[in-house]
């Protein structure tokens, strides 16, 4: 998950008058930069880091998916990170937040909406190198557990694609859907985190199902914003909406190539199986 809502604040009392500025597509090069914020200290990450360790060990039940997630967490936030910064966003930094994920935060807003769409998908399609060592320690030893830890690493990826604030998908694909009609990435958005957060509940995901509930009522709060933005320009929503669907296939391909070692090659028996981890 990456966080690159940039809306500008409003003047305090000692701040200087604003002057009227013309309306722009893009961000100018002196894009708003947030306020210095401290590094998290060594021993909150390290608290932070094993409070999720433990969490994820006690949702799953096994130390080798515990971890599995736990690295993909670290390799997911480290492709946002690594866009921020070659976008000029930097230095971008990795929190961890106990019980629900991992946060890249930026240093400045992006240039354009373009940038933003780069930065979201970056994660999930970065995300997806974390597999690599799970796979090959899964087919060398014949341990279906290894396996199952890397299906989770790209499930962790391919969830993160769903266009539901605040995840990635809904900064990858809302500006392609405010790029049609301003209301539009309002509506749906709002409409899908509300059927995941019927899912959450219905599967036991209580804590994801509160934290997306939340998201979604801010969501709805905020209204029409991306104008503040300026919005995509066709070829850039053409773009946009081909590397979402080329990063969303990616991920269920890898998850579902996970399984299928655990399935004896059967892809329907995957599927199945990848359904059901996902209580469904």
């Amino acid at each position: 998950m990456s966080d690159i809502e940039t809306s500008p604040r409003k003047p305090g009392p000692w701040d200087a008058t604003p002057a009227p500025s013309p309306a722009r597509d893009t961000v100018p090069d002196s894009a708003v930069v947030e306020p210095a914020e401290k590094d998290q200290s060594l021993v909150w990450a390290l608290i932070s880091t094993g409070l999720m360790a433990g969490f994820l060990w006690w949702i799953s039940g096994s130390v080798v998916v515990a971890a599995a997630v736990l690295v993909g967490l670290f390799v997911h936030e480290a492709g946002h990170v690594l866009a921020m910064n070659r976008l000029g966003m930097g230095p971008a930094r990795i929190y961890i937040i106990p019980f629900l994920g991992g946060l890249a935060k930026a240093r400045r807003a992006p240039k354009s909406e373009w940038h933003g769409v780069l930065v979201a998908l970056a994660g999930p399609a970065f995300g997806l190198l974390a597999m690599i060592p799970f796979v090959a320690v899964g087919l060398a030893l014949r341990q279906p557990e290894w396996l199952a830890g890397a299906f989770f690493v790209a499930l962790l990826n391919l969830v993160n694609l769903v266009p539901a604030p605040p995840l990635d998908g809904s900064k990858a694909l809302g500006p392609v859907l405010t790029r049609v009609h301003p209301r539009l990435e309002q509506v749906v958005l709002l409409i899908i985190g509300a059927a995941v957060v019927v899912w959450g509940l219905t599967t036991g995901r209580y804590i994801l199902a509160a934290f997306l509930a939340l998201s979604v009522f801010a969501h709805l709060k905020r209204g029409v914003w991306r104008a503040a933005w300026g919005t995509l320009s066709w070829p850039e929503a053409g773009r946009s909406l081909a590397l979402y669907l080329l990063v969303l296939i990616l991920c269920a391909g890898a998850a579902l190539g996970a399984l299928l070692p655990m399935t004896e090659g059967d892809p329907a028996a995957a599927v199945r199986l990848g359904l059901r981890y996902l209580g469904v």
